[in-house]
């Protein structure tokens, strides 16, 4: 068990929350990890559901239950009958995913919230801010897609049998475990061994970043409100910065006072990526390449006593001193290596 908040820091509205009844499937990744933290310490009910395989600890006072979610005959079992006041979803991400909850928690919660992605909006986009109205489409990635199709689903659930769904659309959120650049901890490696680094595009595109604590603010003010049936939300921090200063704040973070940037165009990453990791250019192309800003007013007016505090120049010192704490986590990836060694060559001779 581990306790990631101090309840002294909570905003005075812990003091006036009436308890629910909340079941979050996964409850082990960052977000989650972080809104059952919250719901735990606000006085909610929470249950985590999982495999118990992976992930962060449970925090203190949450009941865990271990079953499959894919497993529907065993998740029944583990939950002998009982209802929610909401039951939020972290792990669907395929429409039959999204399918298997819905016959699973239909007519046993008042409200479901799926997890989607803000990289579900379009890309790239045709107007900033990205408001919930924004259209949903990314040709790039098919995990957006099949969120998507997830979005799809639910919602004609809801209009056609009044299937209780709220979507939620976080963005890049992080704790202390991520680090929010490209290349993971190798480019922090390769800032403080004196190496190029290799950043996309020029640099200058937007980027919105929001820390676990802030999202779990706003989502667990959302959960077992009626009002949030059938609407989507965005959920993301105000800030947004150029990823040349994402980069120079890990650098700083670091120890690194003057690093060496090199940009390289994104869909020359994309094409030279794929024997890193398949998922490198989807996500460059069809998510981190564009500037994405963010209008948070819908979830505000829900949860009035939102707001993002935890600035990313924090963040990014939590981050880094996360990882000196903890040096098994410093892992180079020898092919991320390899990648930024062939591409920045590429840069350098194509700008001479």
């Amino acid at each position: 068990m581990v306790t990631l908040f101090d309840p002294a820091a909570l905003d005075s509205a812990a003091d006036t929350v009436a308890p629910r009844s909340l079941l979050f499937l996964g409850g082990t990744g960052v977000i989650s990890a972080a809104a059952a933290e919250r719901a735990v310490v606000l006085g909610h009910r929470v249950t985590i559901l999982n495999r118990g395989q992976s992930g962060k600890p449970a925090p203190d006072g949450a009941e865990v239950l271990h079953a499959d979610i894919r497993d529907q005959a065993a998740v029944r079992e583990v939950l002998q009958g009982r209802e929610f006041d909401a039951v939020a979803d972290f792990i669907a991400f395929t429409p039959d995913q999204a399918r298997s909850s819905m016959e699973l928690f239909r007519g046993r919660t008042g409200q479901y919230v799926f997890i989607s992605t803000a990289s579900a909006y379009q890309k790239p986009p045709t107007r900033l801010p990205i408001l919930e109205s924004t259209p949903l489409k990314n040709p790039f990635w098919q995990y957006s897609r099949d969120k998507i199709a997830c979005e799809d689903l639910l919602f004609e659930a809801y209009r056609s049998d009044d299937f209780p769904v709220t979507v939620v659309r976080p963005s890049h959120t992080y704790d202390r475990t991520r680090v929010g650049l490209v290349g993971g901890w190798t480019d922090i490696h390769r800032m403080r061994t004196g190496q190029p680094v290799m950043v996309h595009g020029d640099g200058t595109s937007l980027w919105t970043v929001t820390h676990a604590r802030d999202f779990a603010k706003a989502f667990v003010g959302l959960l077992g409100r009626p009002q949030a049936v059938g609407e989507s939300y965005t959920i993301t921090s105000d800030e947004y910065l150029p990823w040349n200063q994402i980069y120079g704040l890990f650098a700083r973070a670091a120890g690194v006072p003057d690093p060496e940037l090199v940009h390289v165009p994104s869909e020359t990453i994309a094409a030279h990526g794929a024997g890193h990791s398949p998922h490198l250019g989807p996500s460059l192309l069809g998510d981190r390449a564009h500037s994405v800003v963010f209008d948070n007013a819908k979830i505000k007016a829900l949860v009035p006593g939102f707001a993002a505090t935890i600035p990313f120049a924090d963040g990014t010192r939590e981050i880094v001193q996360w990882h000196d704490r903890h040096p098994e986590l410093q892992v180079v990836d020898q092919s991320f290596m390899d990648l930024s060694d062939r591409l920045i060559r590429w840069a350098r001779r194509a700008a001479d």
